[in-house]
């Protein structure tokens, strides 16, 4: 995190999950995030995502904790929203499947109420009831920081359009389906179908990439394929196996499943003409994110801590990249958001016409709370004095 903080890096984002052995053990990212915060100064540090269910963490001691981590990063606070997808965490917090989106989105909105208003009025709701209360800290960024959502396929995209929010696609997709994800995202907030959750719109949608970058196509393939491919495999057979918790043997199976080699997959690109993917040359990871630009991808996502990739292997794509890749990107940066953002002002000024604003409560509205112990008795005599 550090490295890319130096190096110019944008983003970096980090998963809440539990319980899930070998796969992730980041069930705390708001005290890692913090530390990050500390120890760097302009990246910006995303939740991606936070688990925003009342079992798992309660909205108002949610946006406690973003409101602080903002403040503590000087507003740099990215707010991704998630349900998780697995028997593990669902059912370790006794959450029903069939309710899990349901329960994330309206935590979500009132998370954002929370972090805006003042006081916040209360809520009675599908998944929880909260009393009037102002939830404090505020946050640096106003209205809040921009809020995503955890996206793994076209549906749940379309869900993220339609409440005004960002979308973070973890699912690995080629750049023509990329282009199918972009369209439809952007065909929604360009409608009447977008009624945002947040007291702002953030249209983006980001891509999860493999990544390993070297000079030699090889090399990259050897440090960084295996451990790409442990991720993709952990992830599907932590929502499709049985789990015995405390004995996972989830890089064993997946070794004795693996379909190639290292070797084959150099091969395979030795005789593919197409070399373009995240993992590889200087030039083979830059036509890979030119294709995903066009397709109409804002962001794309490293991921290259899996398996048993090495730290310093990380730190030497992270370099390489820096060095000779991203500054063509960084030039265009600026001139791209901007034209964008004048190209999407009145899709995004009507769909903030639609929320369904969250009625702030009137001077005599606003509840006494009771003191916590009674006040002490007090007699007063009512005869006239002589």
């Amino acid at each position: 995190m550090q490295l890319a903080d130096r190096l110019g890096y944008d983003y970096a984002w980090e998963v809440e999950h539990h319980f899930l052995e070998e796969y992730s053990h980041s069930s705390a990212p708001e005290v890692f995030l913090a530390a990050c915060a500390a120890l760097t100064k302009s990246i910006r540090l995303g939740h991606g995502i936070r688990q925003v269910i009342p079992n798992y963490n309660h909205p108002a001691r949610t946006a406690e904790g973003l409101a602080t981590l903002d403040i503590v990063s000087n507003g740099r606070l990215e707010f991704g929203i998630g349900e998780g997808a697995t028997r593990l965490e669902l059912g370790g917090f006794k959450i029903p499947a069939k309710e899990k989106r349901a329960l994330a989105l309206e935590a979500g909105e009132q998370i954002a109420n929370m972090m805006v208003m003042e006081p916040y009025p209360g809520f009675e709701g599908r998944g929880f009831s909260f009393p009037c209360r102002n939830v404090v800290p505020k946050p640096v960024q106003k209205p809040h920081p921009p809020m995503w959502m955890a996206c793994t396929n076209r549906d749940t995209i379309k869900v993220a359009a339609q409440n005004g929010i960002g979308a973070l696609a973890f699912s690995f997709v080629d750049p023509e389906e990329a282009r199918n994800w972009a369209d439809i995202y952007y065909g929604i907030i360009r409608s009447d179908q977008c009624r945002p959750i947040g007291h702002a719109v953030n249209a983006n949608i980001a891509m999860v990439s493999n990544f390993s970058v070297h000079p030699d196509r090889e090399t990259a393939i050897r440090r960084g394929q295996e451990g790409f491919e442990f991720f993709s495999y952990a992830v599907n057979a932590l929502v499709a196996h049985d789990v015995l918790p405390g004995r996972s043997r989830l890089f064993e199976d997946f070794q004795k499943a693996r379909a190639m080699s290292d070797d084959e997959h150099v091969a395979a690109r030795k005789a593919s003409a197409r070399n373009a993917n995240g993992i590889g040359t200087p030039d083979d990871i830059r036509e890979h994110i030119r294709a995903f630009q066009a397709a109409g991808v804002d962001q794309v996502i490293f991921l290259q801590q899996a398996g048993r990739n090495k730290h310093e292997h990380i730190c030497e794509s992270l370099e390489l990249f820096a060095a000779e890749v991203m500054p063509e990107f960084k030039v265009e940066a600026a001139e791209r958001e901007a034209a964008k953002a004048a190209e999407l002002a009145p899709f995004i000024e009507a769909a903030m016409a639609r929320k369904d604003w969250m009625k702030p409560l009137a001077e005599h509205e606003i509840p006494v709370v009771p003191a916590s112990r009674p006040r002490a008795e007090i007699n007063v005599s009512r005869e006239p004095a002589e």
